[in-house]
This record gives C-alpha cells, sequence and structure tokens, in this order.
C-alpha cells in the first residue's frame, strides 16, 4: 500500500486512541507490518512497544506507555469498544494506577492490569493480576479504565507495600476527593488479620492507615485546635449546621437544669452563659444523669428536652459558645 494511502486509514483509527495503532487493528484495515515497518523507517509513525505504534505528529500527551500497555492487552480491539467492558474489561491497577490517580510516591518500572481471567505475558514491563472486580471498584481516569482509589489503596495493602507508603496515598486521595470510608474498610478488611488486627477488621486497618497520614479525627482535632483564631470560625460554622429549635424550649430545659442544681446544691446560680453551657455539657453523660438526686431527675429532663435538643452535640456547643465569647471579647481587651 502507498504510503501516503496507509497513512490515512491508520488516522482514521489513531485519533480517538491518542494517536496510537496496533498492528492488528492497521491489518483490518489492510496495512501490513511491511507497511508499518516502512512508515516507522521514513519517520511517519514511532514504535512504541511491540505491536504498537504512534502517529509520529500526535501530542505525546501523559501516560504514554500505559496506554500503549493497555492498547497491547487486547490489541485488535478499539480503545473507544473497550471501554464499554468496565469492570468486565481489562483495569489498570496498583503501583499504576496509583500513579495515574496522583495519590503517593509510587511509580513501578511496569504497567499492573487486572483482568476477570488468568493470563500471562514474558514482557517484563506488563504484569497481570486475576480478579472479579464488581463495578463500583472501576471508574474512568484519563480516558483509561482503572481501579477507584479505594480498590487502588487495598491492592497496595495486599502487595505489601510499606503501610507508611500506603498512609502517603491514603492522604493523597482523601484530599483529591471524598472517599467512601465505609467501602475501603470492606476492602480492608481481608488483608487485617496478617496486618496485625482481628480476622476481617478491616476498620482497625483503616483507622491504622489514617493515623499513620495523620488525617484521624484526634490528629485533625489537635490541628485545628493550635490553629490562632480558629476557634470562632470552627464555632460559627458548627452553630450553622445545628438543627433549628424552639429557643423556648431550650431555654425552659437550661432553666430547669438550674433550678434542679439549685436545689441540690442549696446556691444561686449565675445567669446562663457560655460558661454555664461548658458546665451543663460536661455534666452531660449518663452515668452523671442517673446518680443526681432525686431520681425522677432523668424523666423531668426528658419531657423538657425535645428530640432535636437531645440530638445537639452539647460538649460541642459549649465549646463554640466559649469560643464566639472569647471572640466578642478580644477587641474590647486589646482596647483596653
Amino acid at each position: 500500500m502507498r504510503a501516503r494511502d496507509a497513512l490515512r486509514e491508520l488516522a482514521e483509527i489513531s485519533a480517538s486512541q491518542w494517536g496510537m495503532v496496533t498492528s492488528a487493528q492497521a491489518a483490518t484495515r489492510g496495512v501490513t507490518r511491511l507497511d508499518l515497518s516502512r512508515l516507522t523507517e521514513s519517520g511517519d509513525l514511532l514504535r512504541l512497544a511491540h505491536g504498537i505504534y504512534k502517529d509520529a505528529g500526535a501530542p505525546s500527551g501523559a501516560h504514554l506507555d500505559v496506554r500503549a500497555a493497555w492498547l497491547s492487552s487486547d490489541p485488535a480491539r478499539l480503545a473507544s469498544d473497550r471501554l464499554d467492558d468496565g469492570h468486565r474489561g481489562v483495569v489498570i491497577s496498583g503501583q499504576t494506577a496509583a500513579w495515574l490517580h496522583d495519590i503517593g510516591d509510587l511509580r513501578s518500572n511496569r504497567t499492573e492490569l487486572t483482568t476477570p481471567v488468568r493470563r500471562q505475558t514474558q514482557r517484563a514491563d506488563l504484569h497481570y493480576r486475576q480478579r472479579d472486580l464488581p463495578k463500583e471498584d472501576v471508574t474512568i481516569r484519563d480516558g483509561l479504565p482503572v481501579t477507584t482509589p479505594e480498590r487502588t489503596i487495598a491492592d497496595l495493602v495486599e502487595d505489601r507495600t510499606d503501610l507508611s507508603i500506603v498512609a502517603n496515598a491514603l492522604r493523597d486521595a482523601s484530599r483529591k476527593s471524598e472517599l467512601d470510608l465505609e467501602l475501603l474498610a470492606d476492602r480492608l478488611a481481608p488483608l487485617a488479620e496478617r496486618n496485625g488486627h482481628r480476622k476481617g477488621d478491616g476498620l482497625a486497618l483503616l483507622d491504622q492507615l489514617l493515623a499513620t497520614a495523620g488525617i484521624d479525627r484526634e490528629t485533625i482535632a489537635k490541628e485545628i485546635a493550635s490553629l490562632e483564631g480558629i476557634g470562632e470560625l470552627v464555632a460559627r460554622a458548627y452553630l450553622m449546621q445545628v438543627p433549628k429549635i424552639d429557643i423556648s424550649v431550650m431555654t425552659s430545659a437550661i432553666q430547669g437544669l438550674m433550678s434542679a442544681l439549685q436545689r441540690s446544691q442549696g446556691q444561686q446560680l449565675e445567669p446562663p452563659g457560655a460558661a454555664f453551657i461548658s458546665t451543663f455539657a460536661n455534666q452531660m453523660s449518663t452515668t452523671i444523669l442517673e446518680g443526681l438526686a432525686p431520681s425522677t431527675w432523668a424523666e423531668s429532663m426528658n419531657e423538657v428536652l425535645s428530640a432535636q435538643v437531645k440530638a445537639i452535640d452539647w460538649t460541642q456547643l459549649a465549646r463554640s459558645a466559649a469560643a464566639l465569647d472569647r471572640a466578642r471579647t478580644a477587641p474590647d481587651e486589646a482596647e483596653a
């Protein structure tokens, strides 16, 4: 076939495949291996791997070697057709998936692929993993089928990657998108026992990774608390999310508490304020409530508090109120 005709046939294929074409696809258009060899010698094509060619004039783009490896895993079919396979087809996974998601400091010298059937290859730059992936474990990244961040992190643990490295990947993933931690814990469950946790306890393994990554709740809370001036912002954000309640009901609840404490302690209490609410919050545990006299105390409170009021995180509300008090008085203290 003449070079011009061959290039035109190849262009119709490569236009939707990042400028690439396989020798098997070329053959369906009557372009022989000899034609491909001649076009490579003339500089019109670039040979990327065995049976994989790229139009020399097409932009290189990112992840060129990964795209070429994925095309070579089913060379006769077009990329657009293969994308419809979804989780039932060849999916990029492991460290290669982490690289595509840009999570963690990982870059393998081979492309890792997951397939539902057992496959082998003699290529050192290609590795197959057999697994029936559920639909929710596969997504599209840069036009390629890739395991989701949750499945990718679990695969890294399964491959016995150092957990500190996996934790870094988890931290990066959490910053880029909202992870489904329940799903991730489920994927980690089969790996929990060999990592020092109870059999099937994926949540414990996830907690370990979160703590190592420094994104567990306790660590984040300490970091927020250490930031100067952040208290008021946190308080405002929290109070904006507090469910709307009947203020008169809340007032009655607080007044009822004050009366009960006054009767039990025999002293006059200050008007309700942040300090009082803080004291109130610290005494809201069930153990203390049950220990107060008279025994009808808890019953009285249950009658006064509405379902909405009881749903409030009183400890957080107390801290928020105290933070707002400090924020309001700060300007006055500065002037003094």
